[in-house]
């Protein structure tokens, strides 16, 4: 399902672009889209293919076994899809009349831009983290991860607001923003910071202090820490 989930977006902006009235004008939210969405479901799929299910599927499975495959079609599938359906309302509701606005194209474009270097070059700067044994264990506070505990997750939330304002540049009605509010509320607060912050504080040593000198979402400039009298 999460490899899926950036795919998934990718044949919504395609089908409403064939659906409609096919133009250079509106061609860049189909290709912006498909650009996040194969570079999203490549990485995961790179990631994930060939290692053990992932633990919150796995206690799902595992808390009630029997009822799983109606649970996970109700709760992960059918829900996704929803979802979805909801955050892609930008894409979907795009209706070209006449030039584009210039204006919110360029704010589109500098925050999809923005957003995709952060998402991408975050997940690089990982993935070669733990590449190295020597890390093993240790709190990843390189690169962009030394001004935001989740560059990628930030990444994501601005692509969002990118494509949001493509839209609107193209036609989209404002009431579409439902979509990337909906994104923004499950990165920061629902399935992606909360969710991840959880595990890690239990999980990592050393963590508490990161976190205490670093931003959750929004990046900025490490704080200082201080130290009790017996450090």
């Amino acid at each position: 399902m999460d490899i899926a989930w950036g795919l998934g977006f990718v044949l919504v902006a395609w089908a409403t672009f064939f659906a409609g009235a096919p133009s250079e004008s509106n061609l860049i939210l189909p290709v912006l889209t498909t650009v996040w969405g194969l570079r999203l479901s490549g990485y995961l799929a790179w990631r994930n293919i060939g290692k053990p299910e992932d633990y919150r599927y796995r206690e799902m499975r595992d808390h009630r076994p029997r009822s799983f495959p109606i649970r996970s079609l109700l709760t992960i599938f059918a829900l996704q899809g929803v979802l979805m359906w909801i955050i892609a309302l930008p894409l979907q509701t795009v209706h070209p009349s006449g030039t584009p606005s210039v204006v919110l194209t360029l704010i589109g474009v500098l925050l999809w831009v923005t957003g995709f270097v952060f998402e991408s070059v975050g997940d690089w700067q990982l993935a070669r983290f733990k590449s190295d044994p020597t890390n093993s264990g240790r709190v990843m506070d390189r690169g962009l991860w030394r001004y935001t505990r989740h560059p990628n997750y930030f990444g994501d939330f601005l692509v969002w607001w990118g494509l949001y304002s493509l839209a609107l540049a193209s036609g989209a009605p404002w009431w579409s923003i439902i979509g990337p509010i909906i994104m923004s509320v499950l990165l920061m607060r629902v399935s992606g910071v909360t969710l991840l912050e959880k595990s890690l504080k239990d999980s990592k040593p050393g963590y508490a202090e990161y976190a205490a000198r670093t931003n959750a979402f929004f990046p900025w400039w490490p704080r200082p820490v201080r130290k009790g009298p017996d450090n």
